[in-house]
């Protein structure tokens, strides 16, 4: 059967927003294909985020725990960055989040089923650029929609669906990949038919914290898992629709890697179950707000992790 019109418009449409989303990647594509790394080193890289940088940092040094060679290109950049660093062979290994790359890099339609997303990222990421899927961390990290807690028992709400009839007055602020990402605002809006004040303000996910505490924003697409939500007394808003997918910490690994170093498949292994929610967002809080840094931070959770 030929797709309608109207599916062909949407899928148009779809790509339309994820190369716009890459456009500002361009650039940087050329220094990632011109960098040499350490042929006798493992490359580990992350995004630019706190608990991306913590969790690259957690597996390199499990990885040097097992005396392998690591170089680091932690920070590297978002989602898009890292994903063409690994497929040029320009890192070994970062930690992604199942849903993140189900729905932001094959831009498959969104679903709440976890074992659905794994099967179809997992088989996918193998086919398509020979890219192996590490057993998972433990966690699941889902977008969290905040508001000020002190808003929230005003208004006596607990989920999404009773925010709608007072977002009509919020000015809503997120960050860059959220606006894109077909996971993200746009679904969003229809899902619940939310309505806000104004256009959102788009800026850094850290910044975003600071505008919602310091309320020059109303409410912000947050990360479950970080430290900042009770730090400055934020509350979650219930996804009661199931709107968002699952996004299961795992890391995505060159499948060359347990070639060129066997023993790093085992040192991965050793890190599958290990973070629970809870623990995410005490790591998190040592770095962002106690203001430790990761390298203590991942070596202390570490020595609580059987070699």
């Amino acid at each position: 059967m030929k797709r309608s019109s109207s599916a062909a418009r949407a899928k148009l449409q779809r790509a339309k927003r994820r190369t716009s989303a890459l456009l500002p990647l361009l650039p940087l594509l050329p220094l990632l294909a011109s960098a040499c790394s350490r042929p006798d080193a493992i490359v580990v890289g992350s995004k630019n985020f706190t608990e991306s940088m913590l969790l690259g940092e957690i597996v390199a040094q499990q990885l040097e725990r097992y005396q392998l060679r690591v170089e680091r290109k932690l920070y590297l950049g978002g989602t898009f960055v890292c994903h063409e660093a690994i497929k040029a062979g320009q890192i070994d290994v970062y930690v992604e989040y199942t849903g993140t790359a189900y729905s932001a890099i094959l831009v498959l339609p969104a679903t709440t089923d976890a074992a659905q997303v794994w099967r179809a990222v997992d088989s996918t990421y193998a086919a398509r650029w020979n890219l192996k899927w590490a057993e998972p961390l433990g966690f699941n990290n889902t977008f969290a929609m905040l508001i000020r807690r002190r808003d929230a028992e005003r208004l006596g709400i607990r989920t999404l669906s009773q925010a709608v009839r007072y977002a009509r007055t919020w000015r809503p602020a997120f960050g860059y990949e959220f606006v894109e990402r077909e996971d993200g605002y746009q679904g969003l809006l229809k899902a619940y038919g939310l309505t806000f004040a104004a256009r959102p303000a788009v800026m850094d996910l850290g910044l975003s914290y600071k505008a919602l505490a310091e309320g020059r924003a109303d409410i912000i697409a947050g990360n479950s898992t970080d430290g900042q939500v009770a730090a400055l007394d934020l509350f979650q808003l219930e996804d009661d629709r199931h709107y968002f997918p699952p996004y299961e910490a795992a890391p995505v690994v060159r499948r060359d890697l347990f070639t060129r170093f066997p023993a790093a498949r085992g040192a991965l292994a050793k890190l599958g179950g290990t973070i629970t929610e809870e623990k995410m967002r005490q790591l998190n809080y040592q770095v962002d707000v106690a203001h430790r840094p990761a390298i203590e931070v991942a070596r202390e959770f570490l020595a609580g992790v059987e070699k």
